[in-house]
């Protein structure tokens, strides 16, 4: 048969503050004041009727946050080993291998940097290249093509 005490095994038992012994009479709430009644205490931020942070530091300002141009950045010495010769490099297909992981679903553009070395012959479609970058892929025999904003 089930015991009722049985039933509770691995609870923790309450504390009664405020009932006698250690914890009795003020029961770690000092003594009056606004945090030692019951229902008692202050919002999050409040400083006892101080100017809160909140409202003395300006609002003023702007930000374009919203609106700003993800770009993400790969280098040139990245594709070396990871394509074969003649490959058409784009967007889709770097999303596919990992080289770039965009955050969130959000539109971005694909900008080509300079940094390492390309020995073979790859054609590189982006919407943007730094000019070391351009010079080192037709340098090789390879192809930089911008995409063209609609």
């Amino acid at each position: 048969m089930v015991r009722l005490e049985e039933l509770a095994s691995g609870t923790k038992k309450r504390k009664r503050i405020g009932r006698g012994g250690s914890r009795g009479g003020t029961s770690g709430r000092g003594h009056k004041g606004q945090k030692a009644r019951s229902g008692g205490g202050t919002r999050p931020g409040f400083e006892g009727g101080q100017m809160p942070l909140y409202r003395r530091l300006p609002k003023h300002g702007f930000t374009n946050a919203r609106f700003k141009t993800v770009v993400e950045a790969v280098n040139i010495g990245r594709f070396a080993d990871m394509f074969d010769e003649g490959t058409e490099i784009t967007k889709v297909v770097l999303l596919e291998r990992g080289i770039i992981k965009p955050k969130k679903a959000k539109p971005f553009l694909l900008k080509i940097l300079a940094d390492g070395d390309l020995t073979k012959k790859l054609t590189i479609v982006a919407d943007l290249f730094s000019k070391g970058a351009q010079k080192k892929i037709e340098e090789v025999g390879g192809k930089a093509v911008l995409i063209q904003e609609k």
